[in-house]
């Protein structure tokens, strides 16, 4: 490898590196700040939260790579031509193509490994980050008391305190209310002071009262008009309830199956699939309405004066008018029952084949989107080497302007063609790939541009370009008033004396 490759990918590394990374925590932190209120205050353990974390992680690096691509070639770049090392290699007769041909070597090799990234681990890791916010959404709160307030974090069971120790977590001014009780019967106790925890795995609670009484209420079926109610007095009371939902309990990843959690090959065998389901439940539709509910043979119908409903409509119509009114509203009930019956069924085929091309639709989304992902690595590549070569600064001021600029131009116009492409509006390929062949384009221009030094961002060039332009419209309006006989723009009139 020659010394310049080294220096060029030396330099490309540790910026792709660092803004990999920074990207990565930016966008943690949203997933954070959005499951926050799911994660507070149910006495999950390190790691659960890591591993949430580190499954959100791989879900982001489609998203990440990039940004973090973009951002590394144009900070590379920018800082290799405010240090003057792009004008010392070109001066030696290299020219940025050949300059940037280590880089474009390096980045085919991330954007071919980015694809194997999208097939076959955010796929896994997305199964497994849905079913562990199932998990977290089905357990319960952890216990914590309020002083005052009543806590109503188990089912049919709610406990009041008056205060508890923070120290010796002993509970003053004990108020129990359960309703627990398959019977119906409603037990109410009071107590002086107490403890109340869950075991160890969180499946029990567990209740120790000191100096109270216990009511208990039969509520049988006759409880409005015959109600009894027991007193216990009691000075140590124990108690241990079984209360579901406080311990974490995996489950079964099998049930989170959908488009994001299939690769490639699996998506390609869903789309064939679908395709055939939906093009039989459409024809499947059809075809019965037609033949059977709407143009049916009906015998019961046919008489002397019908003898078939093959006929022509007109000499159809001209019987049935001829008929007594008896059997035309014979006729007419008939013809009645089946167009209802038609309705419904074509209504419930019509829903099975929406939900097929809805399934279709997403299928076809995600294969687009593994596949394009690769290729939006190059063009941003192909997009921020040549900025950082004209805009000629490093460091994190301009380079994270125009990154980010490019990038939300690219992120707003995928997710249009995203929903678009989703609701079947469009169609999968142009919705998936739209954003693409907008941002091709204009690497190419920029990479043009940089090969042959052009002023792209220079403000003194666009003025220059803008003072020739304008004199060249005021030389062409001065011609035109003075073959019209008028006076040229900004001269009086003479005046005839």
């Amino acid at each position: 490898m020659k010394t310049i490759h080294r220096l060029v990918l030396k330099s490309y590394l540790g910026p792709m590196v660092l803004t990999f990374f920074i990207v990565m925590f930016v966008l943690m932190m949203n997933i954070v700040w959005r499951y926050i209120d799911e994660l507070v205050g149910k006495g999950l353990g390190m790691d659960v939260i890591l591993e949430l974390m580190m499954y959100a992680a791989v879900t982001l690096i489609p998203m990440v790579l990039p940004l973090a691509t973009l951002f590394a070639a144009v900070m590379t770049m920018g800082n290799m031509g405010e240090n003057y090392e792009l004008l010392a290699l070109k001066s030696a007769g290299i020219s940025l193509p050949k300059i940037m041909r280590p880089l474009i070597i390096l980045v085919l090799f991330v954007a071919v490994g980015s694809f194997f990234v999208a097939n076959n681990l955010v796929p896994i890791a997305t199964k497994k980050i849905s079913a562990l916010l199932y998990d977290i959404r089905q357990q319960k709160q952890s216990i914590e008391f309020k002083d005052g307030l009543f806590f109503n974090g188990m089912d049919d069971i709610s406990i009041r305190v008056d205060r508890q120790d923070p120290k010796t977590k002993l509970l003053n001014g004990v108020l129990i209310y359960d309703t627990s009780d398959p019977n119906g019967n409603m037990t109410t106790t009071l107590a002086d002071s107490g403890y109340i925890s869950l075991s160890d795995d969180k499946k029990y609670l567990l209740v120790t009262l000191y100096s109270g009484e216990r009511y208990e209420q039969a509520r049988g079926y006759k409880w409005f008009d015959n109600s009894e109610l027991r007193q216990n007095i009691f000075d140590v009371y124990n108690m241990v309830m079984k209360v579901p939902g406080f311990d974490f309990e995996r489950t079964d990843q099998s049930m989170f199956n959908g488009s994001q959690t299939k690769n490639v090959r699996e998506l390609q065998a869903g789309i064939d699939s679908l395709e055939k389901i939906s093009s039989e439940s459409a024809s499947a539709s059809y075809e019965p309405l037609l033949n059977t509910f709407i143009f049916p043979f009906d015998k019961s119908l046919a008489s002397d004066s019908i003898p078939h409903v093959d006929m022509p409509r007109a000499e159809l119509a001209e019987k049935i008018e001829n008929l007594p009114v008896r059997s035309k509203v014979s006729i007419y009930d008939v013809a009645l029952n089946k167009a209802r019956n038609s309705r419904s069924y074509y209504s419930f085929d019509e829903a099975t084949s929406k939900e097929a091309l809805n399934q279709l639709y997403r299928y076809k989304v995600e294969w687009h989107k593994k596949m394009s992902l690769p290729v939006s690595i190059m063009i941003f590549f192909l997009i921020g080497a040549p900025l950082g070569a004209i805009i000629r600064k490093g460091g994190l001021g301009m380079p994270v302007v125009v990154s980010v600029g490019f990038f939300v131009i690219y992120y707003i116009i995928t997710i249009t063609g995203e929903k678009m492409a989703r609701e079947g509006s469009w169609d999968s390929f142009l919705g998936m790939w739209i954003a693409t062949f907008i941002l091709l384009p204009i690497s190419v221009y920029l990479t043009y541009k940089a090969t042959n030094d052009s002023n792209l961002f220079n403000a003194e060039w666009y003025l220059a370009r803008y003072k020739k332009i304008s004199a060249f419209f005021r030389s062409l309006f001065r011609r035109n008033a003075l073959r019209g006989g008028l006076p040229p723009a900004g001269t009086a009139g003479s005046e005839t004396r």
